[in-house]
């Protein structure tokens, strides 16, 4: 009987606890008697003729890799297959080169590692090329349906905190209102965490309308309680009061948010007449060594998507759901975009701490 060969690949932005989770499917495929295949940058691997990858061994995956920022194996998020950007500036549907690929390497099931945009594009790959795909979380958004976490959320939101950490004492320093920028593209969870554990004055997420009048009141009324400084952490995607949407313009065309916090410096400065500094933590979200909970996080959900494949379970993701791991159908987590509660236990939490959420 040959031996059965899955791959893995990781798709979309990079994360903390990526490695975590290859290390697991590599181990879990190996005491199955299994060979495991690790596609290069994510489907842009498949295109290649020969499709990009290496056999992974698991002499290869010791403790040490779970302690590694990013992706071994390389990832992209640029770039739909079905409408894939040509140097011409035309669209070129490239989906049967990617199935194509798959077959070439004899694969008995994929595990695809990656958010709610990869996922549908995997999915729709899958149903095409008949497939056998199993899905891991990955985002440090977390606004995955389905499951309570996503691999990346927790080192994120740590690092957010200790941004905080560090801000709190040159904000007393130089009595200033300290404005942070986290990511979070549409969702608040990190803004709303890191708020929290950071000891935030205001924290401010696209699910909750503001205004510059609320912020300066709390900061003014923060001002005369006797502190002389104030933290604010902004979601990206937050937009002005007048719905205004804050993007950069990137090389190729491409828009990503970014300017909220700049504006909300001004803003406040001149609403409050308090000196404002802005922090844009951006990209230091993704990197970094993993937190424990995202190394275990990622350990537990890579060994469930192999067994998914033993048991001949496709078409679905792992979840954390009530303390254990679980699976659901990727149709289900996609179509269930997860944004911040606010009837939640966070955002009462928060209220109840005198947090102010600009409402």
């Amino acid at each position: 009987m040959a031996k059965k060969r899955i791959g893995i690949l990781t798709s979309g932005g990079d994360c903390a606890g990526l490695n975590a989770a290859i290390r697991a499917v590599v181990h879990r495929a190996d005491l199955l008697g299994w060979e495991t295949v690790g596609i290069l940058d994510g489907t842009a691997g498949l295109m290649e003729s020969p499709p990009q990858y290496r056999i992974l061994s698991p002499n290869e995956f010791d403790g040490n890799i779970m302690r590694l920022g990013g992706t071994i194996l390389g990832t992209t998020n640029k770039g739909n297959p079905f409408a894939f950007p040509m140097p011409d500036g035309s669209r070129k549907d490239r989906s049967d080169e990617i199935v194509q690929g798959f077959h070439s390497l004899n694969l008995d099931g994929v595990i695809g590692i990656g958010g709610d945009g990869s996922f549908a594009i995997l999915k729709k790959l899958a149903e095409q090329g008949k497939i056998n795909m199993v899905g891991i979380p990955k985002t440090i958004d977390n606004d995955i349906g389905m499951t309570e976490t996503s691999v990346g959320f927790d080192t994120a939101v740590t690092v957010a905190t200790e941004a905080l950490d560090r801000l709190q004492p040159t904000a007393a320093s130089h009595d200033r209102v300290m404005v942070l920028e986290v990511m979070g593209r549409d969702a608040g969870h990190i803004a709303l965490a890191a708020g929290i554990a950071g000891g935030a004055d205001i924290i401010l997420i696209p699910e909750v309308n503001y205004s510059v009048e609320k912020i300066a009141e709390k900061i003014k009324n923060v001002k005369k309680s006797g502190r002389n400084f104030a933290l604010m952490v902004v979601s990206e995607a937050v937009k002005t009061p007048d719905g205004e949407k804050f993007q950069v313009t990137y090389h190729g065309g491409e828009k990503r948010y970014g300017g909220i916090g700049d504006y909300l410096s001004r803003e406040v400065a001149s609403a409050t007449g308090f000196e404002t500094r802005v922090t844009v933590l951006g990209h230091v979200q993704r990197g970094s060594s993993p937190t424990y909970n995202d190394r275990l996080l990622a350990s537990a959900f890579g060994v469930k998507a192999v067994d998914l494949i033993k048991e001949g379970k496709f078409g679905r993701m792992v979840a954390w759901q009530n303390r254990q791991v679980v699976d659901v159908a990727i149709e289900d987590a996609i179509a269930a975009y997860q944004q911040v509660d606010l009837n939640g236990t966070l955002v009462q939490t928060a209220r109840a701490l005198g947090i102010s959420l600009g409402d």
